[in-house]
């Protein structure tokens, strides 16, 4: 049986990030990872809700009235099962989205992209569809979601496949030589 991950500097890489074909349509799934119902947000890391606190008061400029209230009266993160995560509005929402005609967007994004701020978001939220598990050791792996068959639908119109739609997130989260001994496994 073959292994179904590569193992690049300790990082196990699941095969299926370079066969699956992937890029978000917006305009179909509306931004439904920013709205999926569960009751984990996304995740967070330590330095990332210190992060968040220091910018939050630019942030706020592009929140709903609703996520302002929630965010001032319950905070922004949580630790549920040792993990920090995003809160979300009725176990949905995360509460650092605002809407772009009926388009769920990040706040925290749109800031950044309007150069009010240098932290483009969590770098779990950046990394989408690509999760990050440890089994022994960081694990990227692909997360499929109903939402998202419309992105699989572009990305095999595109001939993009995940690596490469994540380009910008993984050379952010993991380095710009991890992101070359992809693109040597990857063929590009």
């Amino acid at each position: 049986m073959k292994p179904k991950f590569y193992n690049i500097d300790n990082i196990l890489v699941s095969k299926n990030l370079f066969t699956k074909k992937f890029s978000c349509d917006l305009e179909k799934c509306k931004g439904a990872c920013c709205t999926m119902k569960s009751d984990y947000g996304a995740p967070l890391l330590e330095p990332e809700i210190e992060e968040i606190k220091k910018i939050y008061d630019i942030v706020k400029n592009y929140l709903p009235e609703h996520s302002i209230k929630e965010i001032e009266k319950n905070g922004f993160w949580e630790e549920k099962e040792g993990m920090l995560l995003t809160k979300s509005i009725r176990k949905r929402d995360c509460v650092f989205v605002y809407w772009d005609g009926d388009i769920a967007k990040c706040a925290i994004e749109k800031a950044y992209f309007d150069k009010k701020i240098k932290f483009r978001k969590p770098i779990s939220c950046h990394l989408f569809p690509i999760r990050i598990t440890n089994f022994g050791g960081p694990t990227l792996k692909f997360e499929e979601y109903q939402e998202c068959k419309p992105a699989l639908k572009k990305g095999k119109k595109e001939n993009t496949n995940v690596i490469e739609f994540c380009k910008d997130s993984l050379t952010r989260g993991l380095g710009k030589q991890f992101y070359k001994q992809l693109q040597k496994i990857n063929g590009k």
